[in-house]
């Protein structure tokens, strides 16, 4: 047994006795869906942060910064994790007050319509399948190319890990084993940008090596690598697109299942905000740092192919062994952490939602544990018969949200006059239209503009939907009531020592803005500035 296998064995050990330890705390469904609607701010920063960064975020978009792009993935991240803020403000803490079990709960209770609910539970479970079986594919991947297990033997092995501590103890073990995989993940970064960075010559040489980087010219500058041979022909086409993206993103972040289902497990609104700003400043250095690590991988080797596999060469070649293997194990508990919010998500909905929960609660309880299973077992069935495509699946299942809840979310808060009709039609056209957009951008050579983004163009239709079905129609007196209830806040929240220490969170965020502005000027611009300099005089003087 090398090392590489030990420490995920060990690792996987440690989150079933996590999820054990949870489980023994499980006495009822709030307990099981919502963590008992007791969860302090690091857990909820944890779980918001860790169900985000899936594999995708340590493999394809580490690869896309190893190749070039990483200004663009920090530009996208910066302002996608505004999501986090308008969530949490314009959707999240009224989520909450709802007292629901499940996001698709919510909508069905504000409208007062059993159809919408199961609607909302069934885009769930086709997006977040999908989603998942992305997620044990990469996490598989990651555990057969370090351990040299068969690739069936890997996916068993990763879907009998994230099944085990998630079904025992649900949202309570989820929270926990989120947060451990959010600290150890977030931990593991900072290392292996030390070992990169020394390997490079120290951190102003790589800079000024990057800076003048003939094999890819632009590497780390504010666009990234653009001309003839890369997907963007112009820097400007390269800021459209991630600001473009950053945009969809934020409204993922904002409004997805897998984001605003951790505000219900929140002690309070208080802590639905202060998470929100803390997962908004985590998420940006997380970025940061491992966008500038994966780009300076190159001063190693230039020709990591697949680019993708660029943290796992690191652990495997720039890092002691142990620490090596810490990386790997860091990089599984991204790919974990995701992949166990989006089992209980979809057991959750398709037990409570879809099927609607049983009346005693112990046997919905039980029930849901059974789904779970099944949901299991349907997933790593299809990962063990069907070829891998971890990219296109990320990026379709992700986004189908936005385009489907985003506008009816949003609405449901804030609009009067949206009627049931108006959301069930809405949802149902967003989510059509997205996946609509994708298969033509799959099947046939048609390529979107970024502007027609599925993101987008599903959201504009969802919208257009909603506003002409919502105008025929007329708003029925519970769904009144219902709204006028969310915006009447919990007396126990209007408390003036809790609001002064909520509102050191966005201060926080401003000095932290500040204080990594200062650090990119002193250590990556100056830097930068005098390489290209120096490099402008040298070839000035080699000029006869």
């Amino acid at each position: 047994m090398n090392i590489f296998l030990a420490a995920l064995i060990i690792s996987m050990a440690s989150y079933l006795a996590i999820g054990w330890y949870a489980g023994r705390k499980v006495k009822n469904l709030d307990d099981y869906y919502v963590a008992g609607r007791n969860a302090p701010t690091l857990l909820i920063v944890g779980t918001l942060v860790a169900s985000f960064m899936s594999t995708n975020a340590f493999l394809g978009e580490m690869g896309m910064s190893y190749q070039g792009h990483g200004p663009l993935i920090v530009i996208m991240t910066g302002v996608n994790c505004l999501g986090y803020i308008f969530g949490a403000l314009f959707f999240g803490r009224y989520l909450r007050r709802s007292r629901v079990l499940t996001v698709p709960e919510f909508f069905g209770q504000r409208f007062q319509s059993r159809r919408l609910q199961s609607l909302a539970g069934l885009t769930i479970v086709i997006g977040l399948t999908c989603y998942l079986m992305a997620v044990t594919w990469g996490v598989s991947l990651i555990v057969s190319k370090v351990t040299e297990m068969p690739a069936w033997a890997s996916i068993v092995f990763v879907w009998l890990g994230y099944t085990g501590f998630t079904l025992y103890s649900g949202s309570r073990g989820v929270i926990l084993t989120d947060t451990a995989m959010f600290l150890l993940f977030s931990s593991v970064a900072l290392v292996a940008l030390y070992y990169i960075i020394q390997s490079g010559g120290g951190w102003y040489a790589s800079i000024e090596t990057l800076a003048v980087f003939k094999d890819k010219p632009g590497i780390i500058s504010w666009h990234g690598v653009v001309g003839e041979d890369s997907n963007w022909k112009t820097p400007a086409d390269a800021l459209i697109w991630a600001l473009i993206l950053g945009v969809a993103w934020g409204i993922v972040v904002a409004v997805s299942p897998w984001q605003t289902s951790r505000y219900l497990m929140a002690k309070n609104e208080h802590v639905v905000i202060r998470s929100a700003c803390g997962a908004s400043i985590a998420m940006f250095l997380l970025y940061l740092i491992n966008s500038y690590a994966a780009a300076a991988v190159n001063l190693s080797n230039p020709n990591i192919d697949p680019p993708e596999g660029v943290m796992i060469w690191v652990a495997m070649n720039l890092m002691p062994t142990i620490l090596g293997a810490m990386l790997v194990c860091g990089i599984l508990a991204a790919g974990l952490s995701s992949a166990s919010t989006f089992l209980s998500l979809i057991g959750f909905s398709a037990s409570n939602d879809i099927f609607q929960g049983a009346k005693n609660p112990e046997t919905q309880l039980k029930s849901t544990r059974y789904t779970i299973i099944i949901i299991g077992l349907v997933v790593v069935t299809l990962c063990l018969i069907l070829p891998s495509n971890i990219f296109w699946i990320t990026y379709f299942a992700g986004p189908v949200f936005a385009s489907s809840w985003g506008v009816v979310a949003f609405m449901s808060i804030w609009s009067s006059r949206i009627t049931e009709a108006g959301a069930f039609w809405g949802m149902l056209t967003g989510f059509l239209a997205n996946i609509a957009a994708n298969l033509l951008g799959v099947f046939t050579d048609i390529k979107l503009p970024v502007y027609l983004d599925p993101i987008l163009l599903g959201s504009a239709c969802s919208f257009i939907a909603v506003f002409t079905v919502s105008a025929a129609g007329t708003v029925s007196t519970e769904s009144k009531l219902f709204r006028e209830h969310l915006h009447r806040p919990p007396e126990k929240d209007i408390n003036k020592e809790e609001v002064a220490r909520t509102l050191i969170w966005p201060k926080t965020m401003i000095i932290i803005g500040v204080l990594v502005m200062g650090l990119m000027i002193n250590f990556y611009a100056k830097p930068y500035h005098y390489a290209l300099q120096k490099n402008s005089q040298s070839a000035s003087e080699l000029r006869p």
